[in-house]
């Protein structure tokens, strides 16, 4: 939270783990309905776990992802590790399930940039999964975010040549 609020003026709300309160439900909920909801979680499989509880009740949230690697201290994994402009790159980049979530991207496009198959697949999904802000997931995981976050092809092969093919045309920020 204190994280959170450092980075920008934000409401936020904590889950508190995966035992989420029906007071914690009924906050999450109002601000559901009020401006909105973005669904930042420890790069964890807890959080993941309490990420996909929210996604269930509230299938309109915005989710933003933070790569493991920014929000970890000393061997602990957490939000309150991570910096300010982590935060905020990961916020910016929220995006929304879409319930249409098709399948325009198939096992051969990770094959296209070795994000399956190859010794360092889990690294470059890593890395295009920070600079998609989709986050970090195994092969399946990835290609089901790519699909249901509804990135678009364009998007995928900008961000992956710049990434692995030393083609810099990645957006600078």
């Amino acid at each position: 939270e204190n994280a959170v609020k450092s980075a920008l003026n934000a409401e936020t709300i904590i889950t508190h783990g995966y035992g989420i309160s029906e007071e914690t439900w009924k906050l999450i909920e109002r601000a559901y309905r009020g401006p909105g909801i973005i669904v930042l979680t420890d790069p964890d499989y807890a959080g993941e776990q309490i990420r996909k509880r929210i996604q269930e009740r509230f299938p309109e949230a915005k989710h933003a992802y933070l790569v493991r690697e920014e929000a970890v201290k000393e061997g602990d994994i957490g939000i309150e590790n991570a910096t300010d402009a982590s935060i905020r790159k990961a916020l910016e980049k929220a995006r929304c399930v879409h319930e249409s979530s098709n399948n325009e991207f198939t096992v051969e496009d990770l094959l296209f940039f070795g994000l399956i198959g190859s010794g360092d697949a889990g690294e470059k999904r890593n890395k295009l999964g920070s600079a998609l802000g989709i986050g970090y997931g195994n092969g399946k995981t990835f290609l089901k975010r790519l699909n249901y976050f509804g990135i678009t092809r364009e998007e995928f092969y900008r961000y992956g040549q710049a990434l692995f093919t030393g083609n810099d045309t990645e957006d600078k920020e």
